[in-house]
């Protein structure tokens, strides 16, 4: 069921919503857009989302540039909110600048609060007025336009701030991971990440590297686009190649294609691990799932101050 409400305020708004059970829901998610942002497309994301997590979804497409001040409202009540309440508000003029106000009566009482950016989002999550309603913060610097966006989460980062640029690689990190625990277990002594110079999710590979292993990383970049494609055009996770090296071995996983990664380890023939970029859904699936602190995404930014960079693609 669609309500769609023009020239509304929060209360209207309540009030449609006071006639729905919330018991089944497990939190209230705002999401921070703007009107250049694919907003079906963060439809379809929360809604998919939402059969892990049952939320209010306040969606807040906002506009402060707008001419005229304004707030129209599209309510999605069942089939259309896959297992949420969603609401789209259209904030125009001076409304679109105090956010926190309009969502404040809307939240779910006694539930946890996530803030998401999809694209743009503010230098410190933890201090704007809707990261300071939020039990956690979520961010994606792949689409946040500041080039060094990754390095403002780490400056900035409160525990309770995650970014889906870490979420696209938690499988390859569990990839990594057991390749590691196989023999030999020799001292290691180097490691060299490979991908696109526009990528947060190669930055963060690089920096849980050399948090983890305790040891310097070199980070390459590739030439490629930040989301890079195999032959046949297929998008591909963004960590092109990693080489870890021991004391008499190295270590190389690689992408092969858009759904495969070969894991190369000394006396034995290469492995093929299925693999494929993480979707938009399972990114915020998986970061709806802990809402305490991502203490691993804090050691990994913390590790990009022993990543070196080395822009492979200039060189040659």
């Amino acid at each position: 069921m669609l309500i769609h409400l023009e020239d509304t305020d929060s209360s209207a708004i309540a009030k449609q919503l006071g006639t729905q059970v919330t018991t089944g829901r497990v939190l209230t998610l705002i999401v921070v857009c703007s009107p250049d942002d694919d907003i079906d497309c963060l439809i379809t994301a929360t809604n998919d989302a939402s059969r892990e997590h049952p939320s209010r979804v306040l969606m807040l497409v906002a506009d402060p540039e707008a001419e005229t001040a304004g707030v129209d409202a599209d309510i999605h009540l069942g089939g259309d909110s896959g297992a949420s309440e969603l609401v789209v508000m259209h904030l125009r003029g001076d409304v679109a600048r105090h956010l926190d106000a309009v969502v404040r009566p809307l939240l779910l009482p006694d539930t946890p609060v996530v803030a998401w950016w999809p694209a743009a989002a503010p230098i410190d999550p933890a201090v704007d007025p809707i990261g300071a309603l939020a039990q956690r913060r979520i961010t994606d610097a792949l689409f946040d336009p500041p080039v060094d966006s990754i390095y403002r989460r780490r400056n900035n980062y409160t525990p309770g701030d995650s970014d889906m640029s870490w979420s696209r690689i938690t499988p390859w990190r569990g990839v990594v991971a057991a390749t590691m625990d196989q023999p030999p277990h020799e001292e290691i002594i180097d490691g060299r990440v490979f991908g696109p110079a526009d990528s947060p999710s190669v930055d963060l590979a690089a920096g849980w590297l050399a948090d983890r292993l305790g040891v310097n990383i070199v980070r390459e970049s590739t030439g490629q686009p930040a989301i890079p494609v195999d032959d046949e055009g297929n998008p591909c996770i963004a960590i092109t190649k990693v080489e870890i090296m021991r004391t008499s071995s190295t270590i190389t996983i690689e992408v092969a294609d858009a759904t495969t990664l070969s894991v190369q380890m000394p006396g034995r023939p290469p492995a093929l691990v299925a693999l494929s970029r993480r979707s938009q859904s399972d990114c915020l699936a998986e970061e709806l799932r802990h809402l305490d602190p991502d203490r691993a995404y804090g050691r990994a930014l913390r590790g990009l101050s022993r990543v070196r960079y080395v822009d492979t693609f200039s060189a040659q």
